[in-house]
């Protein structure tokens, strides 16, 4: 799965670039500018947390459930703006955010890694 492999290398350098860049941002920015969505930059990386958790689970059940796999719907309906408001991420501390942020991201490429080929034509 050279492919796979490449992919989760891809992340993993990302991840080696950004961790600097954001923890070096200033508290103010992190905290008060907003994009489109109303979101400040620490709510974006909580957002990014969540989207990597919900797209681990979905590889994971993807191996054992029956396919087509019925997963919650996360990205739609308000559901992300939810799950931000829930888990108050602009109160988070921020090392720990870009932590969890970082580790999350090292998770999934190592999931990745090890996607199994037999399960590729499942779906959600």
């Amino acid at each position: 799965m050279n492919e796979f492999k490449s992919i989760a290398t891809e992340l993993l350098s990302l991840i080696e670039t950004w961790e600097p860049k954001l923890m070096a941002l200033p508290q103010q920015a992190i905290e008060e500018r907003r994009n489109a969505q109303h979101r400040t930059i620490k709510q974006i990386v909580g957002h990014m947390v969540d989207s990597a958790s919900n797209n681990i689970h979905r590889i994971v059940h993807l191996h054992y459930q029956t396919s087509p796999l019925i997963f919650p719907d996360y990205a739609h309906f308000g559901n992300n703006d939810r799950w931000i408001a829930i888990q108050k991420y602009q109160e988070e501390d921020w090392q720990n955010l870009v932590q969890l942020w970082k580790y999350i991201n090292i998770h999934i490429a190592h999931v990745i890694c090890n996607i199994d080929p037999e399960k590729l034509d499942n779906i959600w």
